[in-house]
């Protein structure tokens, strides 16, 4: 991939994230040599070729979430546990992107190009880049702190559609000690209205919208299924429905999982699902187009590089980056 390529922003106003990455880029750089570690096994038409190779760009990362395109082709991801968002750059070489993110999960851009992150260190959701104007969305529901917010997307409009997965409870450990609200989907409003969509789903993890944003997924980290809402055009959602059954769901030492993380979706608007059993892809209505399966489990993935034409996928502290048939859905930087 070239160094030069660039992700045309989808309103000028994303041009100034240009201006504010400038100043990052000259960091110092943690060299990686991105190598073939894998090959998919099978093709799944029109998305990857039989045989492409799944490229290693580094392991050892400290929690690996949130990956987004940024408008100069490189991709962004953050390292959770280590506090940090980190790099790759269109070469595979890494640097950090920015330090202190209060435990940064899922990203997006809102129409001013600013960094909007789901944070699980002080729980909220708000601005973290460009620094010195980070700012606070939510951060509780009804009085109760969010217990883990997940993942997000960023609808045209400004709104945001968040995941809040609750507290990891260990079997055998107590509860935690302060009451916190319960797992759910929220949507903040254009205008800064904090409004709770679902509260019925177990562990509600990746989040994303069609490409029309005429649907919103829900991964259900518990579930044996990828949920799905009609949006309404003030952002509020219909009933939830089954919307594709995943292979990945299994019976593990604590019940029942598929392990479904974050969502992707391409430009023909198929979804893409990091589960136990590698990426799993689906068409528009639901069908099981096929998988691809990972040397470590996937957490979260986004399309970026040139076009969008390269799927990367992070999890269990290591990236990978595979060249795809399709481009990523262009009007989102994910």
């Amino acid at each position: 991939m070239s160094n030069n390529a660039s992700i045309k922003p989808t309103r000028p106003a994303r041009s100034s994230v240009l201006l504010c990455l400038a100043g990052l880029l000259g960091g110092s750089l943690a060299m990686s040599s991105v190598h073939a570690q894998e090959a998919v096994a099978q093709a799944i038409p029109g998305v990857v070729a039989a045989g492409a190779r799944i490229e290693l760009i580094k392991e050892g990362f400290t929690g690996t979430e949130g990956p987004l395109a940024l408008p100069d082709g490189s991709l962004a991801f953050t390292e959770t546990q280590a506090n940090r968002i980190t790099r790759i750059a269109p070469d595979g070489t890494t640097s950090s992107f920015l330090e202190n993110s209060n435990g940064s999960n899922g990203l997006g851009f809102n129409g001013k190009g600013e960094l909007i992150s789901v944070q699980v260190a002080n729980t909220r959701v708000g601005v973290v880049y460009p620094q010195g104007h980070e700012k606070i969305l939510a951060d509780n529901f009804e009085g109760l702190p969010f217990g883990r917010p997940n993942d997000l997307v960023v609808d045209k409009r400004g709104g945001i559609y968040f995941t809040d997965s609750g507290v990891n409870v260990v079997p055998g450990q107590p509860a935690p000690a302060k009451a916190v609200a319960k797992p759910a989907v929220y949507y903040i409003t254009p205008g800064g209205v904090l409004k709770r969509l679902a509260h019925d789903i177990e562990r509600p993890n990746g989040i994303q919208l069609s490409p029309d944003e005429k649907v919103l997924y829900v991964a259900n980290t518990l579930g044996e299924h990828v949920l799905a809402y009609d949006v309404a055009a003030d952002g509020s959602i219909g009933a939830r429905r089954n919307f594709a059954q995943l292979a990945g769901w299994s019976k593990t030492e604590n019940g029942y999982s598929s392990g479904a993380d974050g969502l992707a979706v391409d430009e023909k608007g198929r979804l893409y699902v990091a589960s136990n059993i590698g990426i799993e892809v689906f068409s528009p209505s639901g069908e099981a187009l096929g998988s691809i399966a990972l040397p470590k489990k996937p957490q979260n993935l986004a399309f970026a590089g040139t076009g969008k034409r390269a799927l990367y996928v992070v999890g269990r502290g290591a990236a990978y980056r595979i060249a795809t048939q399709t481009a990523g859905y262009a009007g989102r930087a994910k």
